[in-house]
């Protein structure tokens, strides 16, 4: 499997995971309110992280816009992860650590891309003339 491959799937693979959550933070299930609830930011911060997964799972998977959904997706993820290890455990309401895992898989796959094409991303953050 070639490299522009291994970006596509691993884009796919980021805005399918992303996208399959935003069902329960739209419709205000109750798994999904009980952990933004847990976090002190129901129903704001649902609301606010579907937005952006939403626009995230768009940009990465567009090769022209991947590195700018790929860096969101990682800051996301990011705050996902930290949100598990710190305040909501790895296991979120019983669920055996998916969540944990899917959030993983997410930001790896999101900085896999962001390295690959790190050329890309300088040139967007100006890191680089």
């Amino acid at each position: 499997m070639n490299k522009d491959t291994l970006l596509r799937v691993a884009a796919f693979v980021t805005a399918i995971l992303f996208l399959q959550t935003l069902y329960f933070k739209f419709t205000g299930h109750p798994e999904s309110v009980a952990l933004f609830t847990t976090l002190g930011v129901e129903p704001w911060g649902r609301w606010a992280t579907g937005i952006i997964e939403l626009i995230a799972s768009i940009l990465i998977v567009i090769r022209t816009t991947s590195v700018i959904g790929a860096f969101i997706g990682a800051g996301l993820m990011t705050g996902a992860i930290a949100s598990h290890l710190l305040v909501i455990g790895v296991d979120s309401n019983g669920d055996g650590g998916t969540l944990f895992t899917f959030a993983i898989v997410a930001f790896v796959c999101s900085v896999f891309i962001l390295y690959s094409r790190l050329d890309e991303l300088k040139i967007i953050l100006k890191l680089k003339k």
